[in-house]
């Protein structure tokens, strides 16, 4: 018996520090997640306006390089400046 609560005082002071550091860590999180709503909302609907934005921009660039004339006309233009 005097064995097992001589291993039992070493173990709960090392489960009380870990409960510490635990307990202080959760702290941290409610205290970010109580912190972050109203910005995160922003950037998400600023992330999702500079995706739409994006994405036009691809379709364009898409079009542009499938359009066989446009490009028969671009690379002239390229030629064009190469000979200067």
């Amino acid at each position: 018996m005097e064995g097992i609560i001589a291993l039992l005082i070493p173990f709960g002071a090392f489960a009380v520090a870990g409960f510490a550091i635990w307990t202080g860590h959760q702290r941290k999180l409610i205290k970010m997640r109580g912190e972050f709503p109203a910005t995160h909302d922003a950037d998400a609907e600023r992330m999702r306006e500079e995706m739409k934005y994006l994405k036009q921009r691809v379709a364009v660039l898409e079009q542009i390089t499938t359009d066989g004339h446009s490009t028969k006309q671009l690379e002239n233009e390229i030629e064009q400046l190469r000979d200067r």
